[in-house]
Parts: C-alpha cells; sequence; structure tokens
C-alpha cells in the first residue's frame, strides 16, 4: 500500500481525551484521519441520497402505478420497490 501524502494541521481537542489516548498510546493523528475519512464518506452518501430523492420517489410512484417490471421473478421479502 503506497503512503499517502500528509499535510499537518492543528486541532482543538477535549484535554481529558487527549490525556487518556496519549496514556493508553493512542495514535490520535491515525484516529482523526479515520473519523474524518468515514465522515466524508457519510456526507457523501447523504448528499448523493438528497441529491436523488426526486428520482427513487419518482421510480417507487411508477412502481405503485404499473407494478414492477420484474414482479413475476422477484422472490426478496422487501417488496415491490425500492426506497431509500
Amino acid at each position: 500500500m503506497a503512503a499517502s501524502a500528509k499535510r499537518k494541521t492543528s486541532l482543538t481537542l477535549d484535554i481529558e481525551a487527549l490525556e487518556a489516548a496519549k496514556e493508553l498510546k493512542i495514535n490520535v493523528s491515525s484516529v482523526a484521519e479515520a473519523a474524518l475519512i468515514n465522515a466524508i464518506a457519510e456526507a457523501r452518501r447523504k448528499r448523493w441520497l438528497a441529491e436523488n430523492t426526486g428520482a427513487f420517489a419518482a421510480q417507487s410512484d411508477w412502481h405503485e402505478r404499473h407494478g414492477h417490471p420484474l414482479a413475476d421473478i422477484i422472490t426478496s421479502h422487501v417488496g415491490t420497490s425500492w426506497s431509500p
């Protein structure tokens, strides 16, 4: 795995949490980076869902009016239409 470029930054953290992390030898930079990567992924997921809500609603509406085009072969218990 190739190392990614890094940039120093400054964070303001709760002093007790920071002291506990130091005592437990927790790499704060690694934890912060992992949390940031997860937060970015979650924000992108939420944005994508928000941007596509209209399409999901239109698809669901179409399925309600016309039925699912593959209804005769669907064996899933989740129903005939997908929603986020």
